[in-house]
């Protein structure tokens, strides 16, 4: 996902997180500062629902504007089995049963 808060604030004319942060107390949401530099400053790992629809509501857009898709980009190996038929394990070695040889001892009583 791409995170596009930034974006969203300049369309209404708002630069710094402190400018934000009066935009949130207007819809009556107040995180600390420490928490608006944060989302202003980069992707958040998680944000929550209601928080996401107080800053949508304070910045008078939706929650498309503020986040994006983005397309995944698939490494070598998933591409190669995503390739491969569903139970073609022809890539799979497994390992031959013993013969003869040593014999185990029995586990512990």
């Amino acid at each position: 996902m791409k995170w596009n808060l930034r974006w969203a604030a300049a369309k209404r004319d708002i630069w710094r997180p402190s400018d934000l942060l009066k935009a949130f107390a207007e819809v009556g949401f107040t995180p600390s500062l420490s928490k608006v530099a944060a989302l202003w400053s980069g992707k958040p790992i998680s944000v929550r629902l209601d928080d996401l629809d107080k800053i949508c509501a304070a910045l008078g857009c939706t929650i498309a504007d503020i986040l994006e898709a983005e397309p995944l980009a698939a490494c070598g190996e998933e591409q190669e089995q995503a390739g491969r038929a569903v139970g073609d394990d022809s890539r799979t070695v497994r390992p031959a049963p013993r013969r003869g040889g040593a014999k185990r001892s029995l586990p512990p009583n």
